[in-house]
């Protein structure tokens, strides 16, 4: 049984925290809720959890998916070098971020999720896992000559493999066994 990668459940679990905390920050604005300046500042750090969070780390083993656009967003956080790669400095600045919007009724749920999120990610820290960002292969064409050895010789639609077989040449026309008279 392979070792679990935290990063990769702390990262999902992070991005669904920043959309709660949003989600909530804009529904407290719009409501006008009581001490709305908490929502404002929920809001802010939705977005700044979203970016940071959505472009996804490479797996040690195996294949990752890519999310789509994740190739703009890695080239954003690949800029801030360390501040980004290192999992115990985001297990702390979420948990920083999380602290403000916990005094609000409706952020209170992104503020829990943020915070298991930082728990998770000071484990993926203390077990040696850092961001990786996902290297596109460049994709080598092949070429017509070396894929096509031989022009097929007969038209479409062609029978399978197993049922072509050479005809034998005929000589002469087939015999019929059963006599045809004339009348």
């Amino acid at each position: 049984m392979g070792q679990i990668e935290w990063a990769m459940w702390a990262n999902e679990q992070a991005l669904a925290a920043g959309l709660i905390m949003l989600t909530g920050g804009i529904v407290a604005v719009a409501g006008q809720f009581k001490g709305w300046y908490f929502a404002a500042y929920a809001i802010v750090a939705g977005v700044l959890v979203c970016l940071l969070e959505y472009p996804r780390s490479k797996r040690k083993k195996g294949s990752t998916m890519e999310r789509c656009g994740q190739k703009y967003m890695t080239a954003v956080v690949k800029v801030f070098g360390p501040l980004t790669r290192n999992y115990y400095i985001r297990a702390v600045l979420h948990a920083a971020l999380a602290v403000p919007a916990g005094f609000l009724l409706s952020t209170i749920l992104g503020t829990v999720c943020l915070g298991i999120a930082s728990g998770i990610y000071l484990l993926a820290a203390v077990r040696g896992e850092e961001w990786r960002p996902i290297e596109q292969k460049p994709r080598e064409r092949p070429h017509v000559g070396d894929t096509i050895k031989q022009p097929p010789s007969n038209p479409p639609p062609r029978p399978p493999a197993d049922a072509r077989k050479k005809q034998p040449a005929e000589v002469g026309g087939q015999v019929n066994p059963i006599p045809v008279e004339a009348e």
